[in-house]
């Protein structure tokens, strides 16, 4: 028996402007444009008025003599150093003041966060109060306090604070005596690389070990004893061949030595503290979210609190605190550029400052600072997340 057949007549496709791929592609190209030519207005306007002003474009200038001084220097720089000088000397002062940053804050926030949740009474509450007042207070204010309020308090050179005739602190920083190596000094920095890589095979080694046979090494004293112990032997085996170069104070300052700039140790400061309250609550919500069960259980097993808050606690909550850790490191070092506000000079005050000033190359300069802070914070990303994804529980 025949049935009626049910389907619909088919209809053709229509308009192509009806057709919702059509209309998505059309709209992406048009905003493709539109974009494409904002910016080659931006671009056209820009070389206008620079050709105006008899501002020539190029990167010419990084060869061109300074003329300027820098107080502190981690290489060679004098007044007639170029301007490519100056952007590798700003780099290396951010470099420097952001890793010795992170180090700290990262010290400074496990410890807070750990102590926020400590059974004792007042170590509670005193990291609470920690918390509660750095990380409510702006940064900048944070570092002028550091460096007006404290730093620039301290006494002059000749009434300097000292600590054996070697170390002292006085309005003009920190001074301190000056390692001078000598012939044969380079195979202690090679011993160190080999007592690093000993180290770390031995860690792998000891895992290998506790996996087969569950018994477990002391991996961080040993460790602690190659990493120390062998640079040391290799430094008096040949004849300890370092000089200290000793301060002096002549005049109304000091001669010799390493000067700290109180700029350096003001930036520090405020950077480590501020940013260690963050970490610290970060810390803190990673342990909370560990669950309850995994303390109980080791309790159980009579395993003391310190091992089972580094070998438990500590490692499944790193899975919630590092992905928030990267933020406040990349914070920490875009936070760096604040230095400009007490003289601290980072690349931010020599290259996009003073250079910018003398050159007039306003764009070349701020794209390569831009491109410089862009790059740290990349790499750090990517370091962090290469840590994330090893301590990612691994689906079986």
């Amino acid at each position: 028996m025949l049935r009626p057949s049910t389907s619909l007549p088919r209809r053709g496709h229509g308009p192509l402007w009806r057709n919702p791929a059509v209309r998505a592609l059309f709209v992406q190209i048009v905003l493709f444009v539109a974009l494409a030519g904002f910016i080659g207005f931006l671009v056209h306007n820009t070389l206008l008025n620079l050709d105006a002003r008899g501002i020539h474009t190029g990167f010419g200038f990084m060869d061109q003599r300074a003329g300027f001084s820098i107080s502190q220097t981690l290489i060679e720089y004098t007044n007639s150093s170029t301007y490519g000088r100056t952007f590798v000397i700003g780099l290396l002062n951010t470099l420097l003041v952001s890793i010795l940053g992170i180090i700290a804050a990262t010290i400074i926030g496990f410890v807070v966060g750990i102590a926020r949740l400590s059974p004792n009474w007042l170590l509670a509450r005193l990291a609470t109060v920690y918390v509660e007042i750095f990380r409510n207070i702006p940064l900048l204010v944070q570092i002028l306090f550091w460096y007006f309020a404290v730093l620039r308090a301290l006494p002059s050179p000749r009434q300097s604070l000292s600590l054996f005739d070697a170390f002292f602190v006085n309005v003009r920083g920190l001074v301190m005596p000056d390692p001078q190596p000598l012939d044969g000094f380079a195979a202690t920095p090679w011993a160190l690389l080999v007592a690093i890589i000993a180290t770390v095979l031995f860690a792998v080694f000891a895992k290998r070990r506790q996996m087969a046979t569950g018994k477990a090494l002391p991996v961080y004293w040993i460790g602690l004893a190659i990493i120390i112990g062998l640079p040391l032997i290799v430094f008096f085996a040949t004849g300890a061949p370092l000089e200290w170069s000793m301060p002096e104070l002549t005049g109304f300052n000091f001669r010799g030595g390493i000067n700290i700039l109180p700029e350096l140790v003001a930036l520090w400061l405020a950077l480590s503290i501020y940013t260690g309250a963050f970490i610290a609550e970060i810390v803190r919500s990673g342990i909370l979210s560990v669950p309850h069960g995994q303390t109980e259980a080791a309790r159980s097993l009579s395993v003391p609190g310190a091992i089972t808050l580094r070998k438990i606690v500590i490692p499944q909550a790193m899975r919630v605190i590092v992905p928030q850790m990267t933020s406040q490191y990349l914070n920490l070092i875009k936070n760096s550029s604040l230095a400009t506000a007490i003289g601290y000079p980072d690349l931010v005050a020599v290259f996009a400052g003073t250079t910018l000033n003398q050159t007039g190359q306003a764009i070349e300069i701020i794209a390569m600072t831009m491109a410089v802070y862009l790059v740290i914070s990349l790499t750090v990303s990517f370091l962090m997340n290469l840590y994330n994804a090893r301590t990612l529980l691994k689906e079986r």
